[in-house]
């Protein structure tokens, strides 16, 4: 071990830039290193001690960059928040990460400071002002910016969007070792994509910081001596603008990004220098065939995709993978493992859809404080996130849908993803999701919901030449039997589609029998 690490890295050359904020601020490697030696000094004077967690409601850029980059060399639990959630959303992450320390962006004062109800007033700091927060500059105030004794690796304890239930925090033990080490070998996920270190190399971060995959991808490349250029809303053509103007090589995306990048008038796509990008990668959401085709069109061969979840292991499809096998998720990564069953949990056949277990040599985890979910997502060493797919003779992956989202009518095993994406690649249609509701009948009929593309009228009109266009493509049986419009498509900032809120409305008062 030895030439990776971000520590490392900003010791031996501290003028490298190594982010750049959303309003253009560029930060050189011995500024963030100092700031986040400071801030470890100052967290450990109000007693932090190593294992402690740590809880972070702030914004895409250097100030949730700093909080990591402490946490990860003091050995402390990293729990950045989602800044959509409410008051006690928020509260309740913070008491269950047993969190010694909250910082909060004046951005988000409102909700952060009922949240911050749930921890003593003496452990609340505020980027900005927030009325009975202590400012971050306090704490920082007189602290070396020399490196801490006593450096250990920390770690992220991301909490899982909570489909049932309440969030639960995804937790590995420490490893114990040196921070740049640890961090080192956390760049065996980026080496798996081709990505190199060193300059000149500029990763995009295009999505909230609060996901696994993008603090991952973001922190992982910074590891590797890449600048980090964050984005605080995300745009299409901003996208492209700042690609050239930083050199961007690498990025991380969802599909939902591609769609609006290719709805983007040809003098916009073609007016900025996209020649420095080498490895953009995408993953969160099954991205439709066509999508993906004119996207490899225009960007060339540096679209990679993959498959993984917050808990350990995944599958890669590089673009000469994906080509031969379109539309597949990509075939397992070297340390990772695949197995399909079906419900008595045993293998299926190639080529038949089952629920997709994996597993990661050598990765445990536990949803913090629930031994019970643990387990039952587990299947001896491997784990499932629920999700129905099949592994075609040459043991890539394709995804069918997540279990909860299938419909079942009359009898048959309908999977909403595969009508979603024939609708997707309609130009009047800028946003769908497809669902099942009740249906005395067949048990459940299914059901679009679209969101109009600009300029494209609702109405019966549009629903009629929606479902005209699906004639040869997909089997009547998987027609919507109605379409209902609607403005804005409910989704999470990282394309992940919130189905429930659609979909319940229909659903009250019955119990799901299906």
């Amino acid at each position: 071990m030895g030439s990776l690490g971000f520590w490392r890295l900003a010791q031996a050359d501290p003028g490298w830039i190594a982010a750049v904020d959303p309003d253009g601020t560029e930060y050189s490697a011995g500024e963030l290193l100092a700031r986040a030696n400071r801030l470890v000094h100052g967290l450990r004077a109000l007693g932090l001690k190593a294992g402690d967690g740590v809880c972070g409601l702030v914004p895409n850029g250097v100030d949730g960059l700093t909080i990591y980059l402490a946490a990860l060399q003091a050995g402390w639990y990293y729990t950045p928040i989602n800044w959509h959630l409410t008051g006690p959303e928020i509260a309740y992450i913070v008491t269950d990460s047993e969190a010694k320390a909250f910082l909060v962006h004046e951005r988000y004062a409102t909700e952060g400071a009922r949240g911050a109800e749930a921890i003593e007033a003496d452990r609340r700091f505020s980027f900005g002002a927030i009325d009975g927060f202590r400012p971050v500059a306090e704490l920082l105030e007189g602290q070396p910016d020399t490196p801490p004794q006593d450096r250990t690796a920390g770690a992220t304890m991301h909490y899982t969007s909570g489909t049932t239930g309440k969030p639960k925090g995804v937790r590995r033990p420490l490893n114990g070792l040196d921070p740049d080490d640890a961090a080192e070998l956390m760049t065996f996920l980026l080496s798996l994509f081709g990505i190199t270190p060193g300059r000149p190399n500029a990763h995009l971060v295009t999505s909230p910081n609060y996901h696994t995959a993008v603090t991952q991808f973001g922190g992982t490349a910074l590891h590797m001596g890449h600048t980090l250029v964050y984005m605080d809303k995300w745009s299409p053509e901003e996208t492209l603008r700042l690609c050239e103007k930083y050199g961007v090589t690498n990025s991380h995306m969802v599909p939902t990004h591609f769609k609006r990048l290719l709805a983007l008038p040809d003098e916009v796509k073609h007016k900025y220098d996209l020649s420095s990008l080498k490895w953009m990668i995408h993953a969160a959401a099954p991205c439709p065939v066509p999508v993906k085709w004119a996207m490899l069109e225009w960007w060339g061969d540096c679209i990679y995709e993959y498959y993984a979840a917050t808990e350990g292991g995944g599958t890669i499809a590089t673009p000469e993978g994906w080509k031969k096998h379109p539309g597949t998720v990509g075939s397992a990564w070297p340390i990772s493992e695949l197995l399909i069953v079906d419900d008595r949990y045993e293998p299926v056949p190639t080529g038949t859809p089952g629920t997709i277990y994996m597993k990661m040599a050598g990765v445990r985890f536990e949803y913090k404080g629930d031994p019970a979910k643990t387990e039952e997502n587990r299947l001896r060493d491997h784990f499932t996130v629920g999700d129905i797919g099949y592994l075609d003779a040459e043991g890539f992956l394709f995804l069918c849908d997540r279990k909860a989202d299938m419909i079942i009518s009359g009898g048959t095993n309908i999977y909403p993803a595969e009508i979603e994406n024939e609708l997707m690649v309609h130009p009047k249609v800028a946003d769908v999701a497809v669902f099942g509701i009740p249906d005395e009948e067949w048990g459940e009929q299914i059901k679009a919901v679209v969101e109009p593309a600009e300029g494209s009228e609702p109405g019966p009109e549009l629903a009629g030449e929606l479902l005209a266009s699906l004639e040869g493509r997909l089997a009547r049986m998987k027609w919507p039997r109605t379409i209902d419009f609607i403005q804005e498509m409910p989704r999470e900032p990282n394309g992940k589609l919130l189905k429930r809120k659609l979909r319940d409305p229909y659903w009250e008062g019955r119990d799901r029998a299906i």
